[in-house]
């Protein structure tokens, strides 16, 4: 395997485990709020992508005004964000990575479907934004994931070609993005089983965690 000259990393359930948080605080918004009627399942499967095409793929485009779409994301957030608050931190051996992979000179950067406030959140409150050269938001695409456009924006702001970029990822979405753009991908275990991957064939490894063994040949 090519030494690899960058790493993306996706954000929820991929640098913090809190995929949780964000479908507690969706199931409140959608059903109590909205009397959407899903059941806790219906509303993860929904859960990739930005804000508004998830209130969209549910109630349909054009169903809140774009006013009303940005006063029920910022709700959502700050529902999570209280809820999570006291729980954060980066997932296990995540901290140790960031730094061997400054040591060794792979560039790093976070391609993700939050917005800028939740990045910003993890980021500054767990002072890690130095390691970051690139941070893609869903405030910098035009369509999320699985379109590829996330990662591909990274690969051009590290000015490294997509086959030299490992993505971090937790979901099928996530990891089709990066199939479709060019890059292989490393699989967190977080909230989808293995077998939920088996159509992409640029799946490398699947881990638990950063403690991981097997992520030391990535620096060979």
């Amino acid at each position: 395997m090519t030494r690899p000259q960058a790493f993306i990393f996706d954000l929820n359930g991929t640098m913090i485990d809190d995929m949780q948080y964000h479908s507690a605080a969706w199931f409140s918004i959608l059903n109590d709020d909205l009397k959407a009627g899903l059941t806790r399942e219906e509303v993860d499967r929904q859960m990739y992508g930005k804000n508004e095409e998830l209130l969209d793929r549910v109630f349909g485009k054009g169903r809140f005004t774009p006013l009303e779409l940005a006063e029920i994301s910022k709700k959502k957030e700050l529902s999570y964000q209280a809820a999570f608050r006291p729980h954060l931190q980066l997932i296990q051996g995540l901290p140790a990575l960031l730094e061997k992979a400054k040591e060794d000179r792979v560039a790093m950067a976070i391609g993700s479907a939050a917005i800028p406030f939740n990045i910003d959140f993890v980021l500054d409150n767990l002072y890690i934004r130095p390691y970051f050269s690139a941070i893609v938001s869903a405030a910098d695409v035009t369509i999320s994931k699985p379109d590829p456009e996330t990662f591909t924006k990274a690969a051009n702001i590290l000015k490294v070609p997509p086959d030299t970029c490992i993505v971090f990822e937790d979901a099928p979405q996530g990891v089709e993005a990066a199939f479709r753009a060019g890059m292989r991908a490393v699989v967190l275990t977080t909230m989808h089983e293995k077998e939920e991957f088996d159509r992409y064939p640029n799946v490398i490894r699947f881990i638990k965690d950063y403690t991981d063994p097997s992520l030391d040949e990535l620096f060979i």
